[in-house]
């Protein structure tokens, strides 16, 4: 889990996703799912946050139930498919949650 204070520490970072997400065309569940996951597992490395939030944005579309391509999302977060497809599942496992059998 995430403080209050790490919401506006990272407002930028925030702001990033929410214009991928508006690229994406995502609903507020996606949006809202993408935010709590980005910010509960938000590595220190500044270089690490970028991928982290692409990630976060696919597995906030899969939880949500708003399927988007890896590489539509890598697309509108300005990262590699292979960066969403390496950080997905362990950024799932990481919060807890199971990543699908598919």
């Amino acid at each position: 889990m995430y403080r209050a204070s790490d919401e506006v520490e990272h407002e930028a970072w925030l702001a990033r996703l929410d214009r991928a997400a508006d690229r994406l065309e995502l609903g507020s569940d996606a949006r809202s799912r993408a935010a709590d996951l980005f910010l509960s597992t938000l590595p220190e490395a500044d270089r690490s946050k970028r991928a982290t939030m692409a990630a976060a944005l696919y597995v906030g579309c899969l939880v949500a139930g708003e399927r988007r391509s890896q590489g539509d999302v890598a697309e509108a977060a300005e990262v590699s498919r292979i960066t969403v497809q390496s950080r997905w599942k362990d950024l799932m496992e990481e919060a807890g949650l199971e990543p699908p059998s598919w």
